[in-house]
């Protein structure tokens, strides 16, 4: 133990000397890319230490990475100024913004398409109270708090609290061994139809937002516009998806070259991506909807690489260690700590939090009858979590404006990332709990 510690101690003074040097050095002409280096290497070095002790605390990794981003963000405030350019590089933004599609596009190949399709009715109907008494309950908390802001906030906010991170609750379920249980089965087919209403709901309030911010009046023709064409992109990107993928990965069998079935992926990420933006759509749409269609491909489906027993997912992870860590981390960034001596925040923080609990409970009522019994209880506490989704949703609205004014201001992100790890962190032990209580005495079925 003295000696990790010894290393993260020289691990993190030969970066602020280096950050030192950097800054206080003579320009060479490369002043910028020394600047994105020596962030990369805070923001992995911090990643990783956070992470680390995230886990050693039986806690997600992200939440050690989010937080790492928040102290090193606010080292300014002990009059430590290394650091400070970091949250303002474009690069590194850009770097964060390819690692928010990579984790979308991730999220979408642990999702099974077809399964999803299948999950029956009690999933949907959680999924579906899941996302809409969230969404009114944040939007009521905007207008509650922040009367004087305009119906866009608002309605971004509550767009925050809809979605549920699937991987926080999946590692949970199968750490206490009940990943095959109804309760489960309901939660996991429940959470990723969450993302799917999320993304559908970001991207029309979004497309909203620009619209109002161009000048562009919201008529209720043009508002179904933005419904229906998000819900024609995700349809189509996956029809479409799954007609062309299989003759692209049979031209890609006949290159002899290592690593095509990835570098074809990651192509077909970024166009999908791509198609979402110029569609009006958040890249991270396109994304996921890539990810649905990829879902199947296996690396044994081409003959000529050297990984040929590993999937996808696996060969990803390299990629997405390196880039994923970077959104996180920045995302912590963000966040200013002085929002917090005001406590009008903290009670906002506090209040959003509850709107986002009470919100998924109002979901475990979807849960319809049946003759294997379930509680309703355990549905409703496993949609909790908010996650890397909250955060996603949180990350956009801090590029959004409407007439010059911030959809998401600093002290209502600091609010929101405080939400997301209180809902991330509450989530694993009460779970646990509720399924040993369960165990205790006999399950009331619906």
């Amino acid at each position: 133990m003295r000696k990790h510690l010894a290393l993260t101690v020289l691990l993190v003074a030969a970066t602020a000397a280096v950050a030192w040097a950097a800054a206080d050095g003579e320009g060479t002409g490369n002043v910028d890319i020394v600047e994105v280096l020596i962030s990369l290497v805070a923001i992995l070095i911090g990643a990783k230490i956070g992470g680390d002790l995230a886990i050693r605390l039986k806690q997600p990794a992200v939440l050690g990475e989010l937080v790492a981003g928040v102290l090193i963000g606010n080292l300014t405030l002990v009059g430590i100024g290394w650091f400070e350019p970091i949250g303002e590089n474009h690069t590194v933004a850009v770097l964060a913004e390819l690692g928010v599609i990579l984790l979308l596009f991730g999220v979408g190949l642990e999702s099974d398409l077809d399964k999803m399709l299948h999950v029956g009715l009690s999933s949907f109907l959680v999924a579906m109270l899941g996302v809409v008494a969230p969404f009114m309950l944040g939007w009521g908390v905007g207008i509650w708090f922040y009367p004087e802001h305009s119906f866009y906030m608002h309605m971004f906010l509550g767009a925050t609290l809809t979605a549920t991170s699937v991987g926080i609750t999946a590692r949970v379920l199968k750490d206490i061994n009940r990943l095959h249980s109804r309760e489960a089965r309901i939660v996991l087919g429940a959470a990723v139809i969450d993302d799917v209403l999320g993304l559908i709901i970001l991207a029309i309030v979004s497309g909203m937002i620009q619209a109002a911010d161009a000048g562009a009046e919201m008529s209720s023709t043009a508002i179904f516009w933005l419904v229906a064409k998000a819900i024609l992109f995700l349809g189509l990107s996956i029809i479409v998806g799954r007609y062309t993928y299989p003759s692209l990965f049979r031209v890609a069998n006949y290159l002899r070259v290592h690593g095509m079935l990835l570098i074809m992926s990651i192509v077909m990420c970024f166009l999908f991506a791509a198609a979402a933006a110029w569609a009006g759509l958040a890249p991270i749409v396109g994304a996921f909807a890539a990810g649905l269609v990829l879902d199947p491909v296996k690396y044994q489906d081409i003959r000529h690489l050297d990984m040929a027993k590993h999937n996808l997912e696996e060969a990803l992870e390299p990629v997405m260690t390196f880039l994923v860590p970077v959104f996180f981390v920045l995302m912590g960034i963000h966040v200013d700590l002085l929002t917090f001596a005001d406590t009008s925040v903290l009670g906002f923080a506090a209040v959003l939090t509850a709107a986002a609990v009470i919100g998924k409970q109002v979901s475990a009522f979807g849960v319809v009858k049946s003759p294997e019994p379930t509680n309703r209880w355990i549905v409703g506490l496993g949609m909790i979590p908010r996650g890397e989704v909250g955060l996603i949703f949180a990350g956009i609205g801090l590029s959004l404006h409407v007439g010059g004014e911030r959809i998401v201001t600093a002290d209502i992100y600091s609010a929101v990332v405080i939400m997301v790890i209180l809902t991330t962190l509450v989530t694993p032990p009460v779970l646990t709990w509720a399924f040993a209580r369960q165990q205790h005495r006999p399950v009331a079925s619906e």
